[in-house]
């Protein structure tokens, strides 16, 4: 039996599908357990869910990386009752800023900037978007960005332990036969 370029085409798209289902799937399931962790403040999280946007930027594309982690707060939220919720709207700022930064600073400089390193931009842009959801929604006082310098040092050393962590699923997805034609492309060791 002989395979077309169509069926590889097919075949692409249905394990691209497949993969990406199954990111979304472990990464509504990391957020919502992330939330049963004890946290500080309320708002501040590991982010560890990022992992699976990080896979999903790097195996595939920036539209797989949107994807995913608009489907992982929309999903998040909705079973765990925060839909449209001021804390649904903080993340989904920090959200569209981190992943908007992400994929920016991957398509700028992939080469030269392991997974840690673009994580912890995203991290800085959840930040950043995250205090500029709360000024605007929630908090309507300038005082707001007196916590912005400890919340950016928090979510950027949070940002480097996502990025270390989704070097280790990267090399061990790059291993499946899924993914052998982008191993050589990017290596979590390389900067």
């Amino acid at each position: 039996m002989t395979c077309s370029a169509v069926d590889a085409e097919q075949l692409a798209r249905a394990r691209r599908q497949v993969f990406l289902g199954l990111f979304i799937a472990v990464a509504v399931t990391m957020h919502a357990l992330e939330t049963l962790l004890p946290a500080p403040v309320p708002w501040l999280r590991l982010g560890l869910a990022n992992i699976m946007t990080l896979a999903a930027l790097y195996l595939y594309d920036g539209r797989a990386a949107w994807t995913v982690s608009l489907a992982r707060v929309g999903m998040g939220s909705l079973l765990l009752g925060r839909l449209f919720s001021p804390g649904f709207w903080l993340a989904l700022s920090g959200t569209i800023v981190a992943t908007s930064a992400m994929i920016v600073v991957y398509r700028l400089a992939a080469r030269r900037m392991s997974p840690i390193g673009i994580s912890a931009v995203g991290a800085a842009g959840h930040a950043l978007g995250q205090i500029l959801a709360a000024r605007l929604l929630v908090i309507q006082h300038p005082a707001i960005w007196k916590i912005f310098p400890l919340f950016l040092c928090f979510t950027v050393f949070a940002g480097i332990l996502t990025g270390w962590l989704a070097c280790g699923l990267l090399e061990q997805l790059k291993q499946h036969p899924a993914f052998q034609a982008t191993a050589n492309a990017d290596r979590c060791g390389d900067q």
